[in-house]
């Protein structure tokens, strides 16, 4: 029995992991693309360091009952079918009442990453323990929701689609910390995230 008990646990592990994956800024979008370099150019002049590329992330993780793609979207007019569990206003918060301006976060079981193929040094593999697998997916619907492209949960900068990701890593118990992104980048708001995870009690 217990012979058979370690082969199941070992199944299991087998078959779960959690995945992240950095895409280019606006790929696939000349616009938001463009904007990117527009913001880095301004940005990396206040700051006086090089230009650095944008990335935006996004998680795919494996559990027995199946594959689920964690990322944070523009919201959509069929939100449900994308697995959205969270929603959040985009510049202010008076201009949730308009879909254009809010975002979703996504748990789409069998879901896709949009522009997957254009993704850089990914996928990068976090994690294949179950136990930490399923608390993730358990998470995403917690994950705080302030105004996108705003500080107001004080973190330091802007909360935006890499602060979910973060903070959601974090706060599934794996080392964050160390996540850097593919050489050369840069992820804003990676760093919100992991400064909120961490005011959360254990």
């Amino acid at each position: 029995m217990k012979r058979e008990q370690q082969k199941a646990d070992t199944t299991a592990r087998s078959e779960a992991s959690i995945d992240l994956y950095w895409l280019p800024l606006g790929a696939g979008g000349h616009s938001v693309r463009l904007n990117g370099r527009v913001f880095e150019a301004v940005a990396s002049r206040i700051e006086r360091r090089p230009a650095c590329d944008l990335y935006h992330s996004a998680l795919e993780v494996r559990v027995a009952e199946g594959r689920f793609v964690i990322e944070q979207t523009p919201a959509s007019a069929n939100a449900a079918e994308h697995g959205a569990v969270a929603e959040g206003a985009v510049g202010a918060s008076w201009a949730r009442r308009f879909r254009v301006f809010r975002y979703e976060v996504r748990r789409w079981r069998d879901g896709v990453i949009p522009d997957v193929t254009e993704a850089i040094e990914s996928p990068r593999r976090l994690s294949e323990d179950s136990a930490r697998a399923r608390r993730l997916l358990e998470l995403v619907p917690q994950v705080p929701t302030p105004v996108w492209g705003r500080d107001e949960l004080r973190a330091g900068e802007m909360w935006n689609s890499n602060s979910i990701i973060s903070w959601l890593v974090a706060s599934s118990g794996l080392d964050a910390e160390s996540i850097r992104p593919p050489t050369g980048g840069r992820a804003p708001g990676w760093n919100a995230g992991l400064v909120v995870a961490r005011r959360a009690p254990r």
